[in-house]
């Protein structure tokens, strides 16, 4: 028995096969660390974005702005035919009552300043801003014929003026349209299914005799975060948007002009133009209005790459990290004759885990560059002191700090692209491959 044992122990130690069957089913169980730190890295995130969204509710969620709008009340004469049972006959009966029309400007222009800044809370941020936003534009004459209504049926002293926002908590002035030489206050309105609606006090002085087109104009001062948006409802829509925020992601169905945009590290610069040609909506609606949010155009605030996407990202290399780390001791072993227990694989490969907690612990009190450095510096500095223990000399143990230096290197490269992370991906695991392949070439595999 104790000869077989002792058969066994040396096929382990000197068989290149138990070698590497060994070193594999290491690799598989150290998946197990490296998965618990990949959900440790999505739980981080998580409340990330918990937190952020809290942030966000409380100083101003998105904003997307539609208006000013024309509500035009009409009378509405509808008769019906009544059986009368008494009189053993049909009767007509005529019966008002009042509907709305929902006009659409003609010309329609917005300028807005967006003002951004981070907001913080404990060890996460969020990016809001505070936009002045400036609006002008015409209404056209006030006419409802093409579905019949005369202008004596129209109600011309109880005219008002609409502006819907999606966020109207965020509102920091108090906002007023200017039309017809009047200053109309907005407050707001109950609307079942869009809530966010302003409507002003009747505009004066109107009747079928107003024959000129209608100028309007108001500011709004308003706080939000992620996104501005807008609704083109004019039949001529142009907007600009200045910010200092650097980072722009334009959105929506319309792409602002090309030769408008602008975006540098100082901020960014663009400006649309929508013609009602472009769009699948008419300028008058009656009895309802749609809320039309799916044809906002504007600008998300994003945040580029954040820490726990970063680490993320590198967290999906770790497999690959581990591998050919343990790869590099192995050929190590098989060169030098220098025998490398089990249990110092386990403890070089829990060591190469321990990065990815140290990065996502460091990164979320300092920058990813940072916090990369010096768990990388770490982790590398810990590893060749070990593997100097196990290898002696210091050839071997250089070597394989050169190899893990020059692997973390390539997947900060790799975690820093975004359109070319593919490419230089692939081009590096080439390389890598043809290196392992060169150093193996004089290994003596026969030996089993």
């Amino acid at each position: 028995m104790e000869q077989k044992r002792s058969k066994f122990g040396n096929w382990l130690r000197n068989s290149i096969t138990a070698r590497m069957l060994i070193v594999g089913l290491l690799l598989i169980v150290l998946l197990i660390p490296l998965e618990f730190v990949k959900s440790l890295i999505n739980e981080r995130s998580l409340r990330q974005t918990e937190v952020v969204r809290e942030i966000n509710s409380k100083w101003g969620n998105e904003v997307v702005l539609s208006g000013p709008i024309l509500k035009v009340p009409y009378e509405h004469t509808s008769e019906e035919r009544i059986f009368d049972e008494q009189a053993k006959a049909y009767r007509t009966e005529t019966n008002t009552s009042i509907k709305y029309a929902y006009l659409f400007p003609d010309t329609l222009d917005i300028a807005s300043n967006v003002a951004s800044k981070p907001l913080n809370r404990s060890i996460y941020e969020s990016v809001v801003y505070t936009a002045d936003i400036s609006v002008q534009g015409t209404f056209p004459k006030i006419a409802l014929s093409e579905e019949d209504i005369t202008p004596d049926a129209i109600l011309w002293d109880k005219i008002t003026v609409l502006v819907r926002s999606s966020n109207l908590k965020g509102i920091r002035s108090a906002p007023a349209v200017q039309l017809h030489s009047q200053s109309l206050s907005l407050t707001p309105k109950y609307d079942r299914e869009y809530l966010n609606t302003l409507e002003s006090e009747p505009i004066q002085n109107l009747s079928m005799e107003t024959t000129t087109d209608l100028v309007f104009s108001f500011d709004l001062t308003i706080n939000g975060s992620e996104s501005l948006k807008f609704i083109p409802i004019g039949k001529e829509t142009t907007a600009s948007m200045t910010s200092n925020w650097h980072s722009p992601s334009f959105d929506g169905n319309y792409l602002p002009i090309d030769d408008t945009k602008e975006i540098t590290a100082d901020g960014f610069k663009a400006s649309w133009q929508v013609l009602q040609i472009n769009r699948q909506f008419e300028q008058v609606f009656y009895e309802k209005l749609p809320t039309l949010i799916e044809f906002a155009f504007g600008t998300n605030l994003i945040i580029p790459v954040d820490e726990y996407q970063k680490s993320e990202r590198s967290a999906k290399y770790g497999f690959m990290v581990i591998g050919l780390t343990l790869l590099v001791f192995l050929l190590i072993q098989l060169v030098s004759k220098i025998y490398i227990h089990p249990f110092q694989y386990v403890m070089i490969g829990l060591a190469l885990v321990m990065f990815y907690t140290l990065l996502i612990s460091i990164s979320e009190h300092s920058s990813f560059l940072k916090a990369y450095i010096i768990a990388g510096g770490s982790v590398l500095l810990l590893i060749t002191v070990y593997s100097r223990a196990i290898l002696k000399g210091f050839k071997f143990p250089l070597l394989v700090c050169a190899s893990l230096a020059s692997l973390y290197g390539f997947i900060y490269v790799i975690i820093q692209l975004e359109n070319y992370a593919l490419l230089v991906g692939s081009i590096g695991l080439f390389v890598i491959l043809a290196i392992i392949m060169f150093a193996s070439r004089r290994i003596d595999w026969g030996k089993d």
